[in-house]
This record gives C-alpha cells, sequence and structure tokens, in this order.
C-alpha cells in the first residue's frame, strides 16, 4: 500500500512511519520535496503524478518509485538524467486505460510502437504499469480497465527483457482497490480511505 498524502499536513503525515507506514506517495513533485525534507529518512516516497521535465533533477535523489512517466519524452529526459547520475531509475509506465482527455498517460493502442525505444533504455527501468480507473459509483464497472491493463502487460513482457521486468501494477485506489488487488494490482493508491477528516493545511 502506497499512503497518498496529498490532502494532509506533514505534521500528520509524520505519524505514518511511526505505525509502520513507510510508503508514501505525493501527486506534485515541489509537495514530495517539501514533506520528504520534514519526514524521517525512512520514508520511501512515491510520485503517483505528473512529472515535469524541469523537475526530473530534483525529485529522482528522494523517490523509490516513479508510477506517472506518461510519455516518451518524459522516459528519454529520465534517461539522460539517469545516464549522468550513473544510476538506474525504476519507473512505471502510465497509461491512460479509460481514455479520459484529462489524464496523462501513454493509450493502450500506441504502446506496441514504444517497444523499441523502452528496450533500448539502459538507465531506466520500467518495473510495471499504472493506470487509474474511471471513478464509478460501483467499483465492478473498473474491472475491464483493470484487466485490460494486466494483458497489456503480459503483452509487453514478451517484447521486452532486462532490466524491464514488468512486475508491478499500480492500480486502485480509495474506491476501487479491491477490483484492482483481484484483477492483479501489486501496489494500491490510497489516500481518501485513510485520511478524510483529518487536518489539512501547512503545518
Amino acid at each position: 500500500m502506497v499512503a497518498v498524502t496529498k490532502t494532509i499536513a506533514p505534521s500528520v503525515a509524520a505519524l505514518l512511519p511511526e505505525l509502520g507506514v513507510v510508503h508514501l506517495g505525493e501527486n506534485r513533485p515541489q509537495e514530495l520535496w517539501r514533506k520528504a525534507a520534514l519526514l524521517p529518512k525512512s520514508v520511501h516516497w512515491h510520485l503517483v503524478g505528473h512529472l515535469q521535465r524541469n523537475k526530473i533533477e530534483r525529485t529522482l535523489p528522494l523517490v523509490q518509485l516513479i508510477h506517472s512517466v506518461d510519455s516518451l519524452r518524459l522516459l528519454e529526459a529520465l534517461e539522460r538524467e539517469a545516464a549522468k547520475r550513473g544510476s538506474q531509475i525504476p519507473v512505471l509506465l502510465e497509461v491512460n486505460a479509460s481514455r479520459e482527455l484529462n489524464k496523462h498517460g501513454f493509450v493502450p493502442e500506441e504502446m506496441p510502437q514504444s517497444v523499441p525505444l523502452i528496450a533500448g533504455l539502459k538507465h531506466v527501468a520500467v518495473m510495471g504499469l499504472m493506470t487509474m480507473a474511471a471513478l464509478e459509483q460501483d467499483p465492478e464497472r473498473c474491472r475491464a480497465t483493470f484487466a485490460g491493463v494486466r494483458s497489456l502487460r503480459d503483452r509487453l513482457r514478451t517484447e521486452l527483457g532486462a532490466p524491464h521486468t514488468l512486475e508491478h501494477f499500480s492500480m486502485g485506489m480509495s474506491n476501487d482497490f479491491e477490483i484492482a488487488i483481484e484483477e492483479g494490482a501489486t501496489l494500491v493508491r490510497i489516500g481518501t480511505a485513510l485520511f478524510e477528516g483529518l487536518p489539512e493545511g501547512q503545518a
């Protein structure tokens, strides 16, 4: 479980490691920077929102996993920065499986043509895929989205070799995580179900 702390103050987020919750996620790089400076070093930070290329350099040293790599241009920029550092970056590719215009990510049909570029990466390791289903009152309606991403992962896995393991699915949030787990999610991003009603703000 990745506890998404975007709605809560750092003083509240700081309680999570004491409770054994050490995988924390943020949507905005600037907020991740701020909280990472205030919280214990034992926290494993996940960036789950859009990453602009001009924020890569400051973000990379702080994160364990980037869930939201949503374009070939961003992949290429990450590859250049990681090569400069002599390191390898674990990432997930964000798939816009629900095809909503307000969401970032690769459209599933575009993924096969991206395989040659991904296969050539040496300093970025694609550890899996991330998606967000459309918000539904009945979570069961999200199942087809999650199952489709799993099928896409299976196809990509046959075409990509090391270091691209594609072992992870980051899918499922507070309203639909149970369905996501049934469909193979290895990482769920939970915010509202954990923090609703807790103090927000800057403290």
